[in-house]
């Protein structure tokens, strides 16, 4: 709402004038008179001030834009049928190379039911992200892959710089770290989230500690392991 006043000798000029100013008809405008200044008797020239109500202009309703479709995520293509090794290799070598990381990819290690695929590249921190979560992806993604093209195959396991490697042990030497700490002061203490793999790594390492006990916390993929006391020959 627009507010605007106008002064005259009376009521009517006042509203003159707001007529006049405004360019609106008399229908048009809303007045209330504010403020009557009587002049003393035979002296005249008493004042009326008038304010005038306008309504402002009525904006267009808002209308919701259409929602603009996200663009359709990339699939990587399957790899084509043959030689599985080899078709892994090219399949995780396109991946890495359409998240624009430049890399060469290899074998790492052939074991029964296994197979290791290695990514050489200056950006390994990038791959290996945090706590190994981009790498841990890249895994489910080419294990997703080769279960399509290869009935029964192998488990394929990605890693960069030696990443895995050096992850487990840092886990096994914090839970046992941790341990120590839960048999001396006696209270529970939680590790960070870790994958399937990592925490059954951590209930391995800690099992035969007869003094200590392990069990999973959370939802999801991801869990927390509480180490708790229980005592000796419990």
């Amino acid at each position: 709402m627009n507010v605007k006043e106008f002064e005259g000798r009376n009521e009517e000029e006042a509203i003159n004038k707001a007529i006049e100013s405004l360019g609106l008809d008399r229908d048009e405008i809303d007045v209330e008179i504010v403020e009557t200044k009587k002049a003393p008797f035979l002296f005249g020239g008493g004042r009326v001030r008038i304010r005038v109500h306008l309504e402002e202009e009525r904006q267009p309703d808002y209308e919701e834009p259409e929602p603009r479709q996200p663009p359709a995520p990339h699939v990587e293509p399957l790899p084509a049928e043959g030689d599985f090794e080899k078709a892994m290799v090219e399949y995780l070598q396109g991946l890495v190379e359409r998240m624009g990381i430049a890399a060469r990819v290899g074998i790492g290690f052939r074991e029964e039911r296994k197979l290791g695929l290695n990514i050489d590249t200056p950006d390994s921190g990038i791959l290996i992200g945090k706590k190994g979560q981009t790498l841990e992806a890249l895994q489910v993604i080419a294990n997703i892959a080769a279960s399509r093209l290869k009935e029964g195959a192998e488990r394929i396991i990605v890693d960069t710089q030696n990443y895995r490697s050096r992850r487990e042990q840092s886990l096994v030497r914090q839970a046992r770290q941790t341990a120590q700490q839960v048999r001396r002061t006696r209270q529970s203490r939680l590790l960070e989230a870790m994958n399937p793999f990592e925490r059954r790594l951590v209930h391995t390492a800690l099992s035969e500690d007869g003094d200590i006990e392990t069990a999973s916390e959370g939802d999801g993929l991801y869990k927390r392991i509480r180490i708790l006391y229980r005592g000796p020959g419990k």
